[in-house]
């Protein structure tokens, strides 16, 4: 049997390619293509982004609306835009409420950002701050610094949560180390050095006097309230460093999942992409506990609720994680003021349902 080989008219091969559909992979991409970006970003994360910020606007005025001192959505809105609104509502609105929300919008996107980080570096949707342990960590060096050391200014506050969060990152990344780093073996040590924190703050809590642990407890359970200005704009800049700063471990971080060698043959330095993961993480949630308390299971839910919202593939994306967070936050809020609750008690209660349902997605998924 003989075999044409003669070329094919290029007009027909032109008309068979046309005839093929392309290969939609149920993702629509948006172009942009400057001097000085380049750069492809789905649209479904666009839209997702945009209804976050609609949904944290709407929740942010809201809460606003909500305390003693009633002031319905027109009034919010005039002492917002108009400098010659009624003076009392605009003093009620811009020193009491807005800066609440914006720190609720703050703690909410440094959290999910954390979370992020965390899940992404040990491939694990359970590998969140609050689970391994550096929540409690952060919340025991500010303990210490609140009732031991008598250092209640929230820059001190803030260097205690610091140092207890790495401290707790160090000693757990030291015992999980074994010839490798696993994911699974890191998220154990984590939970049990969270326990043994844990019961150190209890032990220290019932050890001092009783104002001193009012103070802690009321601070413990996390509150954005009687929280202004001048703690926010300091927060705010540390917040914006440490973001920037992080923003490589967008590109790192994703190939780091393919494994360590594929990572290393792709030009990924394991080990320092892991150690700047870890910093990074833990001076976002020291951030948010030195000046709010302990906000749990924010990290835990926000990166996985925007990778769903989003069908990434990751949860270490930035924009789209830390809108998710923030509007975590604020809505938290606006219900933790309708019911009379710090913060803290609203995300705790969401987030142990939270922590079932992904505990047994996970047992299910496995058997």
């Amino acid at each position: 049997m003989s075999v044409d080989q003669r070329p094919l008219d290029r007009a027909a091969t032109d008309r068979r390619t046309s005839e093929f559909t392309p290969v939609d992979h149920g993702r629509r991409l948006l172009r942009i293509d400057t001097a000085r970006i380049a750069a492809l970003i789905p649209v479904r994360s666009l839209v997702v982004c945009a209804v976050l910020v609609i949904v944290i606007v709407a929740a942010g005025l809201a809460s606003m609306t909500i305390g003693a001192y009633e002031v319905d959505f027109p009034s919010v809105i005039r002492a917002i835009v108009d400098p010659a609104s009624d003076p009392d509502i605009r003093q009620v609105v811009f020193e009491w409420r807005l800066p609440r929300v914006l720190f609720a919008v703050l703690c909410g996107a440094a959290l999910a950002l954390a979370g992020g980080i965390f899940q992404s570096l040990t491939r694990n949707p359970l590998g969140s701050p609050d689970i391994i342990g550096f929540g409690v960590g952060a919340q025991f060096g500010v303990t210490l610094m609140m009732v031991v050391l008598e250092l209640n200014t929230y820059m001190f506050k803030a260097v205690g949560a610091l140092v207890g969060g790495l401290f707790t990152a160090l000693l757990v990344y030291v015992l999980a180390s074994k010839n490798t780093l696993s994911s699974f073996r890191l998220i154990i040590v984590g939970i049990g050095v969270s326990a043994g924190l844990g019961s150190l703050t209890s032990w220290i809590l019932i050890s001092v006097s009783v104002e001193k642990a009012m103070m802690a407890a009321t601070w413990g359970a996390g509150s954005l309230a009687s929280l202004g200005f001048d703690q926010l704009i300091p927060a705010a800049i540390v917040f914006a460093v440490v973001t920037l700063a992080s923003l490589p471990l967008n590109r790192t971080l994703p190939v780091l999942e393919m494994g360590d060698d594929a990572a290393t043959a792709l030009g990924v330095s394991p080990g320092r992409t892991r150690l700047g993961a870890m910093v990074f993480g833990v001076a976002l949630v020291a951030l948010v506990t030195a000046a709010a308390g302990p906000i749990s299971f924010i990290a835990l839910a926000a990166p996985q609720i925007s990778q769903r919202l989003t069908r990434s593939n990751t949860p270490m994306g930035t924009a789209p994680v830390m809108l998710t967070g923030a509007a975590l936050v604020v809505v938290s809020d606006a219900v933790a003021q309708l019911v009379a609750v710090p913060v803290g008690v609203v995300t705790v209660s969401v987030g142990g349902l939270y922590l079932a349902w992904l505990l047994a997605a996970q047992y299910a998924r496995r058997t």
